[in-house]
């Protein structure tokens, strides 16, 4: 920053450098400076990158990230402002799952017509601490080469920090392995859903006729997910992620719904296996998105393993091998499948073409798949939503042999 001129027409202070306002630091010690934005304080997580240039709203307030730190290789966010239904947590007022967010631009006013707060004051109400004026490049480029790190993001407007208790405290913390985080973003207790896809002009709609029911388990579910599962004419009852077999079949379901959710998937599986496999027992018609799909191919014996740098943005081309098209696709994970513990009765029926991962199963002796990526579409792309009627055909046809 440049000084004002004295009267003899020279600087009279020179070159001053701007207060760094936040720090975040890595796991093995790296500290990166920049400028705080949202709520003042201290987080901790796993620092990863998210390519999708836009979206960021539903981004931040998706529960898979819970115990994550986004950063945004998009430069340009907090553009369009924040609104009141751009948010994919169920529980609109709670806490975001996302402990921090890294942006490389300052955030500027917001310029859209469906703006009603500044990015600033919506990060602040949802308690998640910001960071600006990193070269978030360079950081995707660290993430892509050593694997995604945890760290401390830090939040001061003094600009006041204890950098050697930061790197300790970001050096302890645990890593993902093992984490189970569903029981921060599952609901509390049942509810039903009815509530449709936006649409310009006229908003969210109502399902009015239902003709048949899903009992989708929340493991940290989007509300885009439900709100699609209602649009092809189901009626939702949204059950927590503790809920038993008992509980889920009393419910007569035509179909179960596996949700999207943080964390390792073996440790929630220690839990969730159990249920899903007395759901298959059943031959109940069942569909898994991320979270749902590790759950599902844990409960048919695959095994999970740890990504290096993980899925994280809305570009990620994947191949339907049942049908030989490519889509593009919204994707937000940090475990995957292993295809070579899948057992025989396990097809894999999408892959990565990024990198090959496994992105899709489907059982040949039960009514049941899944997939990796996120067909909801929020933020887009919407390639995938034929899935949601690929489920209800399943249902329908699991149904009319059912009643033959």
């Amino acid at each position: 920053m440049l000084q004002d001129k004295d009267t003899t027409g020279s600087f009279s202070g020179g070159w001053t450098e701007p207060r760094a306002t936040a720090v975040v630091v890595l796991q093995d010690g790296t500290v990166l400076e920049g400028f705080g934005i949202g709520a003042v304080g201290e987080a901790t997580g796993e620092v990863c990158f998210n390519t999708a240039m836009t979206g960021y709203q539903e981004i931040l307030t998706d529960p898979s990230y819970a115990g994550q730190i986004v950063t945004f290789t998009f430069p340009h966010i907090g553009n369009v402002g924040t609104n009141e239904e751009d948010i994919e947590s169920v529980n609109a007022a709670s806490a975001s799952g996302v402990r921090g967010t890294i942006m490389a631009a300052a955030v500027t006013d917001p310029s859209n017509w469906r703006a009603t707060r500044h990015l600033d004051a919506w990060l602040k109400a949802r308690d998640i601490v910001g960071i600006t004026g990193i070269d978030t490049r360079a950081l995707t480029a660290f993430i892509r080469e050593k694997g995604m790190p945890n760290a401390v993001i830090a939040h001061d407007p003094e600009g006041r920090f204890d950098l050697d208790a930061l790197k300790a405290r970001a050096a302890a913390l645990p890593s993902m392995d093992g984490l189970d985080l569903v029981p921060l973003v599952t609901s509390a207790q049942r509810f039903e859903w009815d509530e449709t896809p936006w649409s310009l002009g006229q908003g969210y709609g109502r399902r009015t006729e239902a003709k048949h029911h899903v009992v989708a388990i929340d493991y940290g579910v989007k509300r885009n997910i439900l709100r699609l599962l209602a649009r092809a004419g189901c009626k939702v009852t949204v059950v927590p992620a503790t809920a038993t077999a008992e509980d889920v079949l009393a419910l007569k379901p035509d179909g179960v719904f596996l949700s999207n959710g943080p964390g390792d998937p073996a440790a929630t599986g220690e839990y969730a296996v159990p249920v899903i496999r007395k759901v298959l027992e059943e031959k109940i018609p069942t569909f898994g998105i991320c979270l749902g799909h590790q759950m599902l191919s844990l409960a048919v014996g695959g095994k999970t393993k740890k990504m290096h740098q993980g899925h994280h943005g809305a570009n990620h081309p994947v191949k339907d091998k049942t049908t030989g098209k490519v889509e593009i696709t919204s994707m937000n994970h940090g475990f995957a499948v292993d295809p070579e513990t899948l057992p025989q009765n396990a097809v894999e029926t999408h892959v990565s073409l990024f990198d090959g991962s496994n992105c899709g199963i489907a059982l040949t002796d039960r009514p049941a798949f899944s997939v990796q990526y996120h067909p909801e579409a929020s933020p887009g792309p919407r390639d995938s939503h034929y899935l949601f009627d690929r489920f209800v055909k399943m249902i329908e046809e699991n149904k009319a042999h059912r009643q033959a």
